[in-house]
């Protein structure tokens, strides 16, 4: 099971994918945690690159090619290898990101997108995608918040663009989930963090019990 999370600056993703991942270990679900860009050694220090707000004079079409570097390594070292091994991978970002921020938001060409999209990640696809929504001016709120506050140290760039940027970035993320409703789940997140929760789990509950019973029908075979 293949589950990523995805949202403008702000939106409380990483929150979220956190909180499912501890109910699904609850439930003994094996679980791999992992983000983009950053999920393995070569990719921190690509994500030092992206997100430093130092490199304001980055191209996007450079961008996008990091981003690209960045997923070819994950989907190899990382999210490949776990789901051969049946594990469930939850995934912070993964390439609708590079649709909505490199494609809508910087105007890239959306052919070269796709293409380095399926190059990199050899055809694996998400099975569900859970899109945290909220409006420009609240998630930027939460992210500025959070860079003051030190938790994000010297990861600011994306943040310091202006909101027409983000705006973009939202609406290229509301038109993916327009186009595949059935992998696209829209959950608001101007709504309490528990509800947030709940909603979430809510659509990956059928999912689990599945997995559950497969679980236990497979240990009756043994005996």
């Amino acid at each position: 099971m293949f589950i990523t999370f995805e949202g403008i600056e702000g939106c409380g993703k990483t929150t979220q994918i956190r909180r499912l991942a501890k109910r699904l270990i609850s439930h003994q679900v094996p679980v791999v945690l992992t983000l983009e860009p950053g999920g393995t050694k070569t990719g921190e220090k690509i994500r030092g690159i992206l997100l430093d707000s130092k490199n304001r004079n980055l191209s996007p079409l450079s961008e996008l090619m990091l981003y690209a570097a960045d997923r070819a390594q994950h989907v190899a070292e990382v999210i490949k290898p776990a789901l051969d091994q049946g594990k469930w991978v939850l995934c912070d970002r993964f390439t609708d990101a590079t649709v909505a921020y490199q494609g809508t938001a910087r105007g890239l060409d959306m052919r070269l997108i796709r293409t380095l999209n399926a190059r990199t990640t050899h055809g694996i696809k998400p099975d569900v995608t859970f899109l945290l929504d909220c409006p420009v001016e609240l998630g930027l709120a939460r992210a500025i918040h959070r860079i003051e506050s030190g938790k994000t140290k010297g990861e600011d760039r994306f943040e310091r663009e202006k909101k027409a940027f983000h705006r973009m970035v939202r609406e290229g993320y509301l038109r993916l989930s327009r186009k595949e409703p059935q992998r696209v789940v829209v959950i608001r997140t101007d709504v309490s963090k528990g509800e947030v929760a709940e909603n979430i789990f809510s659509r990956v509950e059928p999912f689990v019990r599945r997995y559950i019973s497969s679980r236990s029908s497979m240990k009756r075979k043994k005996k």
